[in-house]
């Protein structure tokens, strides 16, 4: 381990001495369950120890709680997407329903498609999803989200250039 990293590792343990009640207790009140404050404080300095510089930190509890806020925010979002697929799931055929493995797995690619559209407006993921995965044409689209053609175009563009930027980076 070079100097530099021990250096890093100092500033970031004693970030962690001061901060991390503190925040574990912050999180808490937002969330009103200490366990999984302390899920997300941990996860927090973890995403800390992955900063390429920590020694720029300058406001510690400020860059804190914009990390925990994102994380509990990502596990609110999360939760919403499993539980839509799951009351879609319950309208399907008993015969269609998947194995919990496959469920896990419709999940996390549910995560990361919404990961992958973040940024887009609500119309221009719904358009992108209703064509990719329902199979609607550009017309049944526009007629659902009340929009022209020509703007569900530009949505599934913008769409496909998230893909494309997705699968470029290296």
């Amino acid at each position: 381990m070079s100097v530099s990293q021990n250096l890093q590792f100092g500033l970031i343990g004693q970030i962690f001495k001061s901060d991390y009640a503190w925040l574990c207790t912050r999180v808490s009140q937002a969330l009103g369950c200490p366990h999984s404050a302390q899920d997300i404080a941990s996860e927090t300095f973890l995403r800390v120890l992955a900063l390429p510089d920590p020694s720029a930190i300058r406001e510690p509890r400020a860059l804190l709680t914009t990390i925990a806020k994102r994380l509990v925010y990502e596990g609110w979002r999360r939760q919403d997407l499993e539980r839509a697929y799951l009351e879609t799931l319950a309208q399907a055929p008993l015969a269609a329903h998947p194995s919990p493995e496959e469920r896990l797995l419709v999940i996390e690619t549910l995560i990361q498609v919404d990961r992958l559209l973040d940024g887009l407006s609500t119309k221009a993921k719904a358009a992108f999803l209703y064509h990719q995965i329902d199979g609607l044409t550009y017309a049944q689209i526009a007629a659902h989200l009340e929009v022209s053609v020509s703007r569900v175009q530009q949505y599934m563009v913008d769409g496909f250039k998230r893909c494309y930027l997705a699968i470029a980076q290296p």
